[in-house]
């Protein structure tokens, strides 16, 4: 059964493949076989979340090859749940896609499967170099995916997230090759045993080789002051491709998450939490830079861009305190925020579509032909990323103000977090009150009104919010088990050391 940890891989692969082999066949033809391809990722992401539940670690060595030596792929709690949450947001995405966002270039489908395939392959990797491999994999398909529509509106904000990104992979392989010169090895779980033995000359490149991949994945999250190429280049992207560049922060997250309670976790010896002292309050430096960056946004699409830097701040602040009841409530928090998130970007397509000349921008506009369904999308998706009863933005921030013990850190992060959410409802309350309902005389010439595809996929990418409230209780049940899976590094640590034969592998 350890086969399945390939599909996730193996699919939009061959989908991808397939794809850039079909560039001139029927549009048609190509979207149902593109939407194919997501629902098995799906169901493939599915049937690992259930492997996964027993907590139990599971392993595919390619060809055999026995770690530290091999490429691996490793299955745990988390790992499941990144791939589920990518898998729901991509499907709705690729939905909303074929409702016409697709037209205009053939291979977006492709670049659509292989930018799923490289934040697959992100989350189930054993090793740090094929983790660069990934993120190299994910951001070329993400690059095509940013200019996809063309215009000059996307070329300068494409150009800084290219060069940025570039920048950070250079900086990541000499960090990875800082750490390879001293341990030997790139393996996460032999990293973590060879890290805390390290002493002398090798402890202070190894100390830089990992402060080095802490910036390199701060660049990918978005955390300040690494943050100001993502507004732009996330609102100028055409909705279902900023819908799902609403999880890439959160690869590196996943990647903090991973290397630095792994690695450089309480076994590090002098190692042992490395950059953490740092990582809060520069989350909540982001945090408020967020809000800051949404109160004075000029349009729907950049509003919904700063709420992604509000909630990466929000999700590293109790991971950098370290505690089992910080993550989980951290993890709670990242499935509501990337689908609302999500949500809110096609939301904010559909309501440009049906106000002429004046978009998405927040001015005042003649009336939309739907407008109470989309005011009431939008009600949805604003009080769930402002953090307001009853949604999951709610029940996620209030765990995580909750896992805080007393002291400056839960005194600063309530302060933070609670008047963030405030200035936060402010914002989202003038955006909405300005485009729904301070309407002016007059009518719209031609507006595009709603089809079956685009309304479905942007209520059901909202309404998961919903979702989350009545399914709370097994998400949190989960949750909890994964902050306590990874605070237990030693289990994966043995898994990895134990030799695999056969099928088994």
């Amino acid at each position: 059964m350890n086969h399945w940890l390939t599909a996730p891989v193996l699919i939009p692969l061959l989908g991808g493949i397939l794809q850039a082999f079909m560039g001139y066949a029927p549009i048609s033809l190509r979207r149902t076989l593109a939407l194919a391809t997501t629902v098995l990722m799906l169901v493939s992401a599915i049937v690992l979340l259930l492997m996964a539940n027993d907590g139990s670690y599971r392993i595919y060595a390619f060809g055999n090859w026995q770690p530290p030596f091999g490429i691996v792929l490793v299955l745990d709690r988390l790992a499941a749940l990144m791939l589920i949450m990518t898998a729901i947001l991509a499907l709705f995405c690729h939905i909303f896609s074929i409702g016409g966002a697709d037209e205009g270039n053939r291979q977006f489908h492709g670049l659509f499967l292989f930018q799923l395939m490289g934040l697959n392959i992100a989350f189930l990797t054993g090793d740090l170099f094929n983790l660069f491999v990934a993120f190299e994999v994910l951001l070329i398909a993400s690059y095509g995916l940013l200019m996809h529509g063309g215009g000059t509106v996307r070329t300068v904000p494409g150009l800084h997230y290219v060069v940025l990104n570039l920048i950070g992979s250079a900086v990541f392989l000499i960090s990875v090759g800082m750490i390879y010169s001293v341990t030997g090895t790139l393996n996460m779980a032999d990293l973590a045993v060879k890290v805390s033995q390290v002493s002398g000359e090798g402890l202070s490149i190894v100390k830089a080789g990992g402060m080095m991949l802490l910036v390199v994945f701060g660049l990918k999250a978005a955390i300040l002051p690494l943050c100001f190429w993502l507004p732009r280049a996330y609102s100028k992207a055409t909705a279902p491709v900023a819908a799902l560049f609403a999880v890439m922060t959160k690869v590196g997250i996943y990647a903090i998450l991973r290397v630095y309670l792994l690695i450089f976790g309480d076994d590090a010896g002098e190692l042992a939490n490395l950059g953490m002292d740092w990582l809060f309050p520069i989350a909540l430096a982001t945090l408020a830079m967020g809000v800051i960056g949404a109160l004075g946004s000029g349009t729907l699409k950049t509003l919904v861009a700063w709420q992604v830097i509000i909630s990466v701040g929000t999700l590293l602040a109790p991971i950098a305190l370290g505690s089992e009841a910080g993550l989980s409530a951290a993890l709670f928090y990242l499935l509501s925020t990337t689908w609302t998130v999500g949500g809110l970007f096609l939301v904010s397509e559909l309501v440009a579509n049906q106000r002429g000349s004046a978009k998405d921008r927040i001015i005042t506009a003649p009336k939309m032909q739907s407008r109470t369904f989309l005011s009431v999308l939008f009600l949805v998706g604003a009080v769930a990323a402002a953090g307001l009863p009853p949604l999951s933005g709610f029940f996620g921030k209030v765990l995580i103000l909750q896992s805080v013990e007393s002291g400056t850190e839960m005194a600063w992060l309530w302060s933070v977090l609670l008047t963030g959410s405030f200035l936060t409802v402010i914002a989202y309350s003038r955006a909405g009150s300005i485009v729904f309902w301070r309407t002016v005389d007059g009518h719209l010439d031609k507006p595009d009104p709603l089809n079956g595809r685009v309304s479905v996929a942007a209520g059901a990418l909202t309404a998961l919010a919903i979702v989350m409230v009545v399914l709370a209780g097994p998400i949190m049940a989960y949750t909890d088990a994964t902050a306590a899976q990874l605070h237990n590094s030693d289990a994966y640590i043995e898994i990895l050391q134990t030799p695999m034969v056969g099928e088994d592998s």
